[in-house]
C-alpha cells in the first residue's frame, strides 16, 4: 500500500471529520473539567488541534459548550487560524481550477 492508494478523497474526508469532532469532544471535556474545577485540556492543546483542521469543530465547541468564547489571546488565535485555513483552501481551490482549464 503507498502513500498514493491512502491519499484519497473519501479517506481525507474522513480524517477531518474525525479531527473536527476530536477537536469539539475536547472543548467539552474542558468545559466540564472547568466548572469541576479539575485538570483541564490546555489552550495549547486545543489551538494544535484547531490548527491541524479542526477549527469548524473548535468553533462548534465553543458555541455548543459556551465554552472559551471571550478569553483573550485564545480568540484571536483561534480565528487567525481559521483565516489561515480559509486562505490555503481558496488557493487549493483556485490551483484545482487552474488545473481543470
Amino acid at each position: 500500500m503507498t502513500f498514493n492508494t491512502l491519499l484519497t478523497l473519501p479517506n481525507a474526508l474522513g480524517l477531518f471529520a474525525l479531527v473536527n469532532l476530536w477537536t469539539f469532544i475536547l472543548f467539552g471535556l474542558d468545559k466540564i473539567r472547568a466548572e469541576a474545577g479539575t485538570w483541564r485540556v490546555s489552550e495549547g492543546t486545543l489551538l494544535t488541534w484547531a490548527f491541524l483542521g479542526g477549527t469548524i469543530g473548535a468553533y462548534a465547541g465553543r458555541a455548543i459548550f459556551r465554552h472559551k468564547t471571550r478569553k483573550q489571546p485564545f480568540s484571536s488565535h483561534l480565528h487567525q487560524t481559521a483565516i489561515l485555513h480559509a486562505v490555503a483552501a481558496a488557493l487549493a481551490g483556485g490551483w484545482m481550477l487552474a488545473g481543470a482549464l
